[in-house]
């Protein structure tokens, strides 16, 4: 029998299953809306009737591999805390799981099984060193240090986006932030919002009806792309303040791959030319030459991916 594995990656309002062979040919799936809001038991029913969902006839499932949002204690598979969600507070989601599946479980945040995807079966393949950085509502970074995740010494490590930067291109008003705060998506809308409503963009907010709160990531990264001076001030800021925000991590871990995502896949050159100008003029080439830094390849099924690439992980496979 081929051994076949279960993939879950949720977040506050949507959770997604797929059934994997071990070499990663697809085998089921199935998005079910989801409101983790309504508290802890009705989600982790959510969860499973998902999995359940995706299960063979034959029940022949070699383990489930889970992404989840928020912090998570990696070794105890228990998650610490989701964002928003006061109830989601020390759920043991690994042994819950176990209990009512009784096959394998393995949890891993979802920056994590992102990264894990990308070098198990995307642009990482053969790298023994890399960083992967996700823009969107708030940055998050996984680590691949010597062939392994890197979670630090109690399972709660690699957090990149809880490191306090300065950046007064994209936060005038702030002196230090979090980095996931920072180049959040949330914070570069609001930086841009503030700017069309002082008269910055008449293009774009004909395009929103006059209204600055109808605004997205895509939106501007389109006004961008077709020359609009507001937006490509913006992200060339953003791109910037990602350069530096690269150099802290090329000091600090030495990879030998940054794999950039989210808002960075949209903006394109208006964000990484910029991003790149900043590191040729501040970073040495003796770290600057040897780390590549290139886009992520998996899209929106990243997590999937690195769900199965964490199981395989996990068992040795």
């Amino acid at each position: 029998m081929p051994l076949r594995f279960i993939t879950v990656a949720f977040d506050k309002n949507e959770i997604r299953a797929t059934r994997y062979l071990s070499e990663g040919v697809q085998e089921a799936r199935v998005t079910l809306r989801a409101d983790l809001g309504d508290g802890v038991e009705a989600g982790l029913r959510s969860i499973r009737s998902a999995i359940r969902q995706v299960w063979p006839l034959d029940d022949g499932i070699t383990a489930v591999g889970v992404s989840t949002p928020g912090v998570l204690d990696y070794k105890r598979g228990v998650l610490r805390s989701l964002p928003g969600l006061p109830d989601w507070v020390d759920v043991p989601l690994q042994d819950v799981l176990v209990e009512s599946l009784g096959v394998p479980v393995f949890v891993a945040r979802a920056a994590d099984t992102a990264v894990l995807g990308e070098w198990r079966f995307g642009v990482g393949r053969g790298v023994s060193d890399l960083i992967y950085i996700a823009v969107n509502d708030i940055l998050d970074a996984g680590m691949i240090f010597q062939d392994q995740l890197f979670s630090g010494g109690n399972g709660m490590g690699g957090a990149v986006g809880k490191l306090l930067i300065e950046c007064p291109l994209v936060a005038p008003d702030s002196k230090v932030m979090p980095l996931e705060i920072l180049l959040s998506g949330e914070t570069i809308l609001e930086r841009a919002r503030t700017q069309l409503e002082a008269g910055a963009s008449v293009a774009i907010m004909e395009k929103l009806g006059d209204n600055p709160m109808a605004l997205t990531v895509e939106v501007l990264c389109d006004a961008a792309r077709q020359g609009d001076p507001m937006a490509q001030a913006l992200l060339k800021d953003v791109g910037a303040c990602l350069g530096m925000a690269l150099i802290h991590l090329m000091y600090l871990f030495d990879p030998t791959l940054f794999v950039l995502d989210g808002i960075v896949q949209c903006a394109g050159d208006v964000l990484l030319s910029p991003m790149r100008q900043t590191l040729a003029a501040r970073t040495p080439a003796a770290y600057r030459d040897h780390a590549r830094i290139v886009l992520a390849q998996l899209g929106n099924d990243v997590r999937l991916w690195g769900a199965l690439a964490l199981c395989l992980a996990e068992l040795s496979l």
